[in-house]
């Protein structure tokens, strides 16, 4: 048997993990003392409501090589096979610790995939990864497919509010204030596996529009899956999908919340969608 693996920054919850056939390896969340498994021991209510309170950031941490160990073994030994597929190497160690492990256990049993995307990119691949499991492909087969499409992932969202950027250094307290007091919502990307400010526009309108530009730029390829996303306040996200109704459709979509791991540094409010462009 194939068993796809990855990690909580894909945002895909425990409850469609089952129906998927997948396992969720949890990223750690850090509130001073506070440890929590990310989807685990945390609920997204429970982090968002932390976050909006806490005047320092929360920290999130990668799951280490032994805790990769542990999960790979139980498959391994009964002689199954890994295709894992992690959050960008360029925003954590995840992918990392997954190589160290596969190094530990001195197999060829387990094929490891560098997403180079997060949150609903992530889960794009994956939920395309277990189409190609159910329609009888290897696990080299899979590898081989997910990354010749990791290129092809695009992911656009935009931002509510710039408070935990600049909480999480990736914002001058400056820029900051001022793009707070003209109304800035930035527009974000994940390209070459790191994140990107592809637009500073003003006002959700202006994002959307902006938004829907890049995808007939960028147009999906209807052949496979689409993912809507948001944080915390959906009815941000439902202005946008009825948007992108009339020009762009999907194998399927899906809409979820966007988690602690990437939540941390958005913050509530955000919405966008990932997909495979043509």
């Amino acid at each position: 048997m194939i068993r796809i693996i990855t990690d909580s920054a894909s945002d895909i919850t425990r409850e469609e993990a089952e129906k998927l056939g997948i396992e969720i390896v949890p990223l750690h969340v850090i509130f001073g003392n506070d440890v929590f498994m990310d989807g685990v021991d945390i609920t997204h209510d429970e982090f968002y409501t932390r976050l909006e309170k806490c005047e320092e950031p929360p920290k999130t941490s990668q799951t280490n090589p032994s805790g990769f160990v542990e999960v790979f073994e139980k498959y391994i030994d009964k002689g199954d096979e890994i295709v894992g597929i992690f959050l960008s190497s360029k925003l954590s160690g995840t992918y990392q610790s997954a190589i160290i492990a596969c190094q530990m256990l001195e197999t060829d049993k387990i094929q490891v995939i560098d997403s180079l995307n997060a949150s609903i990119g992530l889960a794009v691949l994956v939920r395309e990864a277990v189409k190609m499991r159910d329609d009888g492909k290897s696990a080299v087969e899979i590898k081989s497919e997910i990354e010749n499409l990791v290129g092809r992932v695009r992911l656009v969202a935009a931002i509510d509010t710039l408070k935990y950027l600049k909480m999480g250094g990736r914002l001058s307290a400056t820029s900051a204030l001022v793009g707070g007091v003209l109304g800035i919502t930035p527009v974000i990307s994940v390209v070459d596996g790191k994140v990107e400010v592809l637009a500073k526009t003003r006002g959700q309108k202006k994002s959307i529009k902006f938004m829907l530009e890049y995808m007939k730029e960028n147009t999906p390829d209807e052949n496979y899956v689409g993912d809507f996303a948001y944080t915390r306040i959906i009815k941000n996200l439902d202005n946008f999908k009825e948007s992108c109704k009339p020009n762009f459709k999907f194998r399927e979509e899906a809409t979820r919340e966007i988690g602690a791991a990437i939540g941390t540094h958005i913050g509530p409010g955000a919405f966008g969608i990932a997909y495979i462009a043509k």
